[in-house]
């Protein structure tokens, strides 16, 4: 069983009646039953793995008439005669938010802070979005009153018996809490393997193998990294005779463009690329694919009929068939996954079941059966849809207001756990070259789940880099190499949202659930434990060449991620940046760890040379998460824990040894301490450089296997490194930003070298 299923509550948790049925999951979390003949359901569904939570408290009050339940959180009352309506039940929610008293009423409403929607497709602006679990009035319903039931991981059915079946939410402000009970409700998100987390190269276009070749020759000749190619539907057939209709649905590979498909895709791989198909599956299995004969005797079909092989992903024989036949032996190939672009609507063989999900579900089942793990493209498919990750936004149009609606769409997304979103970086509908919108695409691609560049059969509008002017392309190219930087950042904040239930991406008042100015900045959004970033969404100034960006920073000292410049929290700002920057914040005592300065190459294993940039001002910690990226074998503990900690008020820096399984990592590796923004300092005795510019501090380690810097803890009486922190805890109201490049190396203290002027940050904005 690879979805674990859980559905049957602790028997103390529920209480029933005659036609109802009440089962207190959480203090804060209640399930709210009613069935006319009495029946109730007890089985998982397709949102629902688990209710088998641990019993909370809550006192039951009930006589002939009445049931009142009470816990920590809310203060339920039902009239038992009828069924369920907005004067025979309502809950009074204790945490109020409002002038008035916190009730509600069944059947009435709930204003929430939204969720996430099906797809993008064709959307030129703002889309209403379904909603999520999360609302400032403190409650929320999650109803699943319509979803099948899932009666093992392979077999789904509907509902027998028609009746009411919620989840009432009563958290409050706790925005946290909820999500992690939600996720603990529906199911964790999976641990994504490591390559997803650099950058896709897509494009939809009829290459030829040698024009795709040659693409990617380009790329590494232009220090340029990627992880994921991507093949969108020219890859098959797709002029085929019109008495089989379009060529939208193939499986048949394009001998004119790729005469030896299982070559090029050895090439690929040879280049440190993963692969993935796009599948628009819904027109079945034609006479002309090379795989018909097999499959329509498996199917009971007689060849020679050329009767076509019907799409149903619900029938057990077909879907047992689809996999077999037409994507097991691609996968043998060297297909390492596969994009479901899934376009035509909700309707199956069994009324109410979206295929979409089924789509979803069962590809993720196949791959973890194969020992993979999950992974797939495909387009949400309502609550619950996190456990099926990623999900492929749509065919969005290209103009400045579908690429701002964009990051207010990604974080709000996880106000229903919804965590993994891959837009189309740049657009792909309509749309003329504009190099300052690409950038900022691109930029905000870099700062969120999934880079995936992406076009459309246009000669004009292709995202390669070197097709924009000067300034633009120099950008673009320089966030891609830092979007392979910031991957062992991503992939810990991965661990995180699969262990610790917390998503990536999250609207500012995830954390800070009582400031309303945090309501207010819907384009900004926190990025991982460490970061906030501020996408520029709007033109530059053209007098100026600057663009402004309205942000909001929560009380504290927070650190511009490039330069290291300081700021004060608790109030909002303009920031403004030119084309090669967007406002990026580093909190107090940040700690992010990144792959080293390259030659930046394809892949992204657990890097050779591990950069950890650390930012001033306060205790800290963050533990790195490594393993091999792509198999189950975490789950039986091969991985490795990495913890660093700044102690600023012992004003020293704690490289702690590795725990788990050190196999996974590269030997040797070489570690460099990277402290930007702490002004003036003083070391000695570790070979070490310093850049005014950023105020950066550059300490090198010895390379060693073990994966630490130093083999015992920093202590502020005996080591250089502690000298260094307290210097730069006094010199952190010292900000300099004059120009130049200095270094010194072992034994200098305090005394400096002039290595000649370094560029202004404006003009490299690469130089993370």
């Amino acid at each position: 069983m690879r979805f674990p299923l859980s559905p049957k509550p602790n028997p103390q948790a529920v209480i029933t009646g005659e036609h109802y049925r009440f089962t207190v999951l959480t203090p804060k979390l209640i399930r709210l039953e009613y069935a006319e003949n009495g029946m109730f359901e007890d089985r998982a569904t397709q949102t629902v793995l688990n209710r088998a939570f641990p019993v909370p408290a809550f006192r039951k009050l009930e006589n002939d008439v009445s049931l009142e339940i009470i816990t920590e959180a809310f203060h339920l009352h039902y009239l038992k005669k009828g069924p369920f309506s907005p004067n025979a039940l309502f809950i009074d929610v204790k945490s109020n938010f409002t002038n008035h008293k916190n009730r509600w009423y069944f059947g009435t409403p709930v204003e929430t802070l939204k969720g996430t929607a099906r797809t993008l497709d064709q959307v030129d602006g703002e889309i209403d979005l379904e909603e999520g679990i999360l609302s400032k009035k403190g409650y929320a319903v999650l109803d699943d009153s319509e979803s099948f039931i899932l009666v093992d991981e392979e077999t789904i059915e509907p509902r027998k018996n028609k009746g009411v079946d919620l989840y009432f939410f009563a958290y409050g402000r706790s925005y946290l809490e909820a999500l992690r009970d939600f996720y603990k409700l529906t199911g964790a998100p999976p641990l994504l393997p490591r390559f997803v987390f650099g950058n896709w190269w897509s494009r939809y276009w009829p290459y030829k193998e040698q024009e795709y070749k040659t693409l990617v020759e380009r790329f590494e000749n232009e220090d340029i990294p990627f992880s994921v190619a991507v093949l969108d539907m020219d890859w098959h057939l797709v002029d085929i005779p019109a008495k089989y209709g379009s060529g939208w649905t193939g499986y048949t590979w394009n001998k004119e463009l790729f005469p030896d498909p299982k070559s090029f895709l050895d090439w690929l791989h040879a280049r440190h690329l993963k692969v993935t198909l796009n599948l628009h599956p819904a027109d079945g299995v034609r006479a002309y694919e090379e795989m018909y004969p097999e499959m329509a005797v498996k199917m009971g079909i007689d060849p020679e009929t050329g009767d076509p092989i019907l799409f149903d992903i619900n029938n057990r024989f077909f879907r047992d068939a689809y996999f077999e036949y037409l994507h097991h032996p691609q996968e043998k190939d060297g297909v390492d996954f596969w994009w479901i672009d899934w376009q035509q609507g909700t309707n199956s063989s069994i009324e109410g079941l979206d295929p979409l999900w089924l789509l979803n579900h069962f590809h993720t089942l196949d791959r973890l059966k194969s020992g993979k793990r999950p992974l797939i493209l495909s387009r949400y498919a309502g609550a619950g849809s996190h456990r099926y990750p990623i999900g492929f936004s749509g065919d969005t149009v290209v103009s400045w207001d579908s690429y701002r609606f964009q990051p207010y769409f990604t974080a709000t997304a996880s106000n229903i756990g919804y965590s993994w979103w891959s837009h189309d970086i740049g657009g792909h509908f309509g749309g003329a070259r504009d190099d300052e919108l690409a950038v900022r695409w691109v930029q905000f691609g870099t700062f969120s789940p999934i880079l995936r560049l992406h076009s459309t059969q246009s000669e004009f509008m292709g995202k390669e880099p070197w097709k924009y002017g000067k300034e633009a392309a120099d950008a673009i190219k320089a966030f891609l190499r830092l979007r392979h930087r910031l991957v062992p950042y991503l992939y810990t904040m991965n661990w995180r949202t699969h262990h610790d239930l917390l998503p990536l991406v999250m609207p500012m008042y995830g954390l800070y659930p009582l400031n309303e100015e945090a309501y207010d900045v819907r384009h900004q959004y926190f990025f991982g434990s460490e970061l906030v970033v501020a996408p520029v969404t709007e033109k530059r100034n053209p007098a100026l060449g600057l663009a402004c960006v309205k942000v909001w920073l929560p009380f504290g000292t927070w650190y511009d991620f490039f330069t290291g410049h300081r700021y004060e929290g608790g109030t909002r700002l303009n920031v403004y940046r030119g084309l090669g920057r967007l406002p990026v914040f580093a909190k107090a005592g940040a700690i992010i760890p990144l792959a080293g300065h390259c030659p930046h190459k394809n892949g992204t294993e657990n890097p050779k040379q591990l950069d950890v940039l650390v930012f001033p001002g306060s205790t800290n910690t963050f533990v790195l998460y490594e393993d091999d990226g792509e198999t189950l074998a975490y789950e039986n503990g091969a991985y490795a824990l990495t913890k660093f900690e700044l102690d600023w008020e012992q004003q020293k820096f704690i490289v702690h040894p590795i725990e788990g399984d050190s196999r996974v990592l590269p030997a040797p590796r070489e570690i460099r301490m990277l402290f930007r923004g702490f002004g003036n300092i003083e070391i000695s005795g570790y070979s070490a450089s310093y850049d005014e510019a950023t105020e950066d501090c550059s300490i090198r380690s010895e390379k060693r296997g073990c994966g630490f810097i130093f083999g015992r803890h920093a202590r502020c009486s005996r080591t250089p490194l502690a000298g260094f922190l307290r210097a730069a805890k006094r010199g952190t109201d010292c900000l300099s930003f004059e120009r130049g490049d200095l270094c010194f190396g072992p034994g200098r203290r305090g005394a400096f070298e002039n290595t000649g002027p370094a560029a202004h940050h404006e003009s490299r904005p690469g130089f993370v």
